[in-house]
C-alpha cells in the first residue's frame, strides 16, 4: 500500500497536470471537459492528505479564471499570486504568463485588476533575471481604449522597469517603448508618453538619441490626445534629460505645445503650464528670461481661460521656480492681471494664492511690493475692489480664507489702516461662507493688532454674526469662542460675551446647542470652577425649570460634559439633586435622558451617594410606563452595579 506522502505527489502531479491542460487549451468543448475532470477530482481530493487540501482551491481558481461571469474572473485575477505560487516560477513564466497574454479581451474592471496585479510579480517569475516576461501582457494592457486600464498598465510597465538591468532595459523595455510610441492606435501612443523617462538615464547614449526622437515625433503627433499626453509627461522626463539636450531639444517642444493652435484641445496647453515648473526648476537663471518667461507670460494672457487658471493655480510654483529676480520684474505685474481676470474661476485661483505669493517675495521688497502692488488691488478704490465686492461668491471666499494672512506680513499700523476695513466689509457680506472664512481665521490678525483693537473693532462685528440667521455661521462663532475668551481675559469675557454663550443653549438648532454645550465645557477648563459655580452653573441649574422639554434635555446634555470639569464635589451637591428631580418629568425624552445622565456620572460619585440618591431614582425609572425610559433605567442600573 502506497504511503501518505506517495499518495501526496501523485495527487499533485496530477492537479499541476490539470492545471497545465486548463492553461493550454482554450476551445470549449475540451475546455468544458477538462474542466469536468477538475471538478471530478474533488472526490480524489478527499483520500489525499491534508497538506495538499490547497491544491484543489488553485484548480478552482484557474477554473475561474475563463468562468462567463465576471465578478469570479475579477476574483481569480485578484489571486493570481497564489495560482503563481503554486506553479513556481517556471511553469509561471511558460504558461501563466501566455495564458495571461491570450486573455487580455475581458471587461474593463478585470483587466484593471490584472495590471495591477502584473506590477508586483518580478519574484513570482524568477526576480530580475526573467522580469522581462511580464512585458507582453502589460504592453497588450497599455493599448486598450479603457483610459484606467492603459494609466495602470503605465505604472506597472514604470514600476517593473526598475528590476531591469541596464541591458534588459535596451534588450526588451525600450523595444517595448518604441513599439507602442509607433503604435496604429492613439491610445499606445499615449501610454508611450509615461515610459520615456523611466529607462532614459539607464540606456546608452545611442538608445537615448531614439527615445528623444520618439519623444518628439509624439510631441508633434496629429491625435490631440497624444499631444496633450506628451504635455502631462514632459515635466518629468525634463527632470532626467541633460542640460544641454533640455535646452536643444525639448523646450522647443514645449514651447511649440504651449502655444498649441486649436482652441478646442487647450488641454495640451494647460498642461505645458505644469511642464514649466519642472523646467524652470532645472534651468540655469540665465537661461530662464529667455527660454521660459516668454511662454509663461503667453500663458498667462492665454484666450482660454483653463489655461490662464491653470498658471493661477501654479504661481506659486513657478514663482519658487524662477527666483527672486524674476519674480520682481516679471511676475507680480502677471499676477495683477490674473487677479484682474475677467473669469471669476481665474480671479478665485489668483485670490486664494495672494498669501502664499507675498510670503515667497523677497524680503527686501516684500512690504513695498504688497503696499503697492498687491494691496491697492484690494481696496475697494482700486481694482480690486471686484474681488472683495465680487459678484462670485468663490471668488470672495476665496479671498477670505487668505487675507487674514497678510497681517503676519505687514505689521500692526498697516494691518489697523488697510486691512481691518476690509475684514470688516467681509464679515458683513450676504454670502456666510466668507464671513465663515474671516471669523475662522481671526487669530492672524489678534496676533499681530492685540486683542484691544479686536475688540473695538471687530468685536462688535462677531457679535453681530453669533445672531446670524445662518446656523452655520452661529456654529463657527461657537467654536471660536474658547479661543476669544482665553485672549480676552474673564472680566471682559463675562461682560461682553457670557450672555451670548448662553443664549445659544436655547438656540432652535440643535447642533448649535450641542456645540454650546461644549463650549461652555472648555470656559470652564479655561476660566476655573469656581468661575463656574458662580457664572454658569446658576443658569443652567435655571433652565432644568424651562417650559421647553428641549431646554430641560439641554440642562442634562450640559451636566453630561460639566461634571467632568466641576469636580466630584459640585457634581454631587449642585448638579446630581437637579438630575434626579428631572426623573420625575412628564416627557419620557427627558427621563430616558436623566437614565443615560445617571449612568454617564455615576462613576464620579461614593458608594453612599449611589445607593441613596442614583439607585432609587433608577429603579424607579425602570418601572415606567414608556419602553424606552426603561430600558436606559435598566442599562444604567447595570453600569452602576458593574461598577460598584
Amino acid at each position: 500500500m502506497r504511503s501518505t506522502s506517495e499518495g501526496g505527489r501523485a495527487y499533485e502531479d496530477r492537479f499541476l497536470g490539470m492545471i497545465q491542460l486548463l492553461l493550454s487549451f482554450t476551445t470549449s468543448t475540451l475546455y468544458k471537459q477538462i474542466l469536468d475532470t477538475v471538478r471530478r477530482e474533488k472526490s480524489f481530493k478527499m483520500a489525499a492528505s491534508d497538506s495538499d487540501d490547497s491544491l484543489y482551491p488553485i484548480a478552482v481558481l484557474i477554473d475561474e479564471l475563463r468562468n462567463e461571469d465576471v465578478q469570479l474572473r475579477l476574483n481569480s485575477i485578484k489571486k493570481l499570486s497564489t495560482i503563481a505560487l503554486a506553479l513556481g516560477v517556471e511553469r509561471t513564466r511558460s504558461e501563466l504568463i501566455p495564458f495571461l497574454t491570450d486573455t487580455i479581451y475581458d471587461e474593463d474592471e478585470v483587466l484593471l485588476a490584472l495590471a495591477e496585479q502584473l506590477g508586483n510579480f518580478t519574484p513570482l517569475v524568477g526576480g530580475q533575471e526573467h522580469v522581462h516576461c511580464l512585458l507582453p501582457p502589460l504592453e497588450s494592457l497599455a493599448t486598450v481604449e479603457e483610459t484606467v486600464v492603459r494609466d495602470k498598465a503605465v505604472e506597472s510597465l514604470r514600476k517593473i522597469a526598475g528590476d531591469h538591468s541596464s541591458a534588459d532595459l535596451e534588450a526588451h523595455f525600450v523595444p517595448l517603448v518604441k513599439r507602442l510610441a509607433q503604435g496604429d492606435w492613439f491610445t499606445s501612443r499615449t501610454s508611450a508618453c509615461g515610459l520615456f523617462s523611466v529607462p532614459y538615464p539607464r540606456v546608452s547614449s545611442t538608445v537615448k538619441a531614439e527615445l528623444r526622437t520618439n519623444f518628439r515625433n509624439l510631441c508633434g503627433d496629429d491625435t490631440p490626445m497624444v499631444r496633450r499626453a506628451a504635455a502631462g509627461k514632459m515635466g518629468e522626463f525634463a527632470k532626467v534629460l541633460e542640460l544641454e539636450y533640455l535646452k536643444s531639444d525639448l523646450i522647443p517642444l514645449w514651447t511649440n505645445l504651449a502655444s498649441d493652435e486649436q482652441v478646442q484641445n487647450d488641454s495640451v496647453r494647460l498642461l505645458a503650464v505644469e511642464a514649466c515648473v519642472s523646467i524652470a526648476s532645472i534651468l540655469p537663471p540665465e537661461d530662464l528670461e529667455t527660454l521660459v518667461m516668454p511662454t509663461l507670460k503667453n500663458a498667462a494672457e492665454d484666450k482660454s481661460w483653463r489655461v490662464r487658471y491653470m498658471v493661477a493655480d501654479k504661481f506659486t510654483e513657478l514663482q519658487m521656480a524662477v527666483g527672486p529676480e524674476i519674480t520682481k520684474k516679471e511676475l507680480v505685474p502677471a499676477f495683477q492681471g490674473l487677479l484682474k481676470d475677467c473669469e471669476a474661476e481665474v480671479r478665485a485661483a489668483a485670490a486664494n494664492k495672494v498669501k502664499e505669493f507675498c510670503e515667497n517675495l523677497p524680503e527686501d521688497i516684500r512690504e513695498a511690493t504688497i503696499m503697492t502692488s498687491i494691496l491697492p488691488c484690494v481696496k475697494w478704490s482700486f481694482s480690486l475692489q471686484d474681488l472683495v465686492s465680487d459678484a462670485n461668491q468663490h471668488v470672495k471666499s476665496a479671498l477670505a480664507s487668505v487675507i487674514m494672512g497678510l497681517s503676519p506680513i505687514l505689521g500692526k499700523d498697516n494691518t489697523v489702516e488697510h486691512l481691518l476695513p476690509l475684514f470688516l466689509l467681509m464679515l458683513k457680506d450676504e454670502c456666510a461662507e466668507v464671513r465663515l472664512n474671516i471669523i475662522s481665521n481671526l487669530d492672524c490678525v489678534n496676533q499681530v493688532i492685540g486683542i484691544h483693537q479686536l475688540s473695538q473693532s471687530l468685536l462688535p462685528a462677531i457679535v453681530e454674526l453669533a445672531e446670524d440667521t445662518k446656523w452655520r455661521v452661529r456654529l463657527a462663532i461657537i467654536e471660536y469662542m474658547p479661543l476669544l475668551a482665553g485672549q480676552l481675559g474673564v472680566e471682559f469675557f463675562d461682560e461682553k460675551l457670557n450672555s451670548l454663550c448662553m443664549s445659544w443653549l436655547v438656540d432652535h438648532v440643535y447642533a448649535i446647542r450641542e456645540a454650546a454645550t461644549n463650549n461652555l465645557k472648555k470656559l470652564v477648563e479655561k476660566f476655573g470652577a469656581e468661575w463656574a459655580q458662580s457664572t454658569i452653573l446658576p443658569k443652567v441649574v435655571g433652565m432644568a425649570q424651562d417650559p421647553n422639554y428641549l431646554h430641560r434635555m439641554t440642562t442634562l446634555f450640559c451636566i453630561n460634559v460639566l461634571a467632568d470639569v466641576c469636580g466630584n464635589e459640585t457634581t454631587m451637591k449642585v448638579l446630581l439633586p437637579v438630575v434626579v428631580k428631572l426623573a420625575a418629568d412628564a416627557v419620557p425624552n427627558v427621563r430616558f435622558n436623566v437614565a443615560k445622565t445617571i449612568q454617564k456620572i455615576g462613576s464620579q460619585f461614593d458608594a453612599t451617594t449611589i445607593n441613596n440618591q442614583c439607585k432609587p431614582c433608577l429603579e424607579k425609572l425602570q418601572s415606567d410606563q414608556d419602553y424606552d425610559v426603561k430600558y436606559y433605567a435598566q442599562e444604567a442600573m447595570s453600569v452602576l452595579c458593574d461598577a460598584a
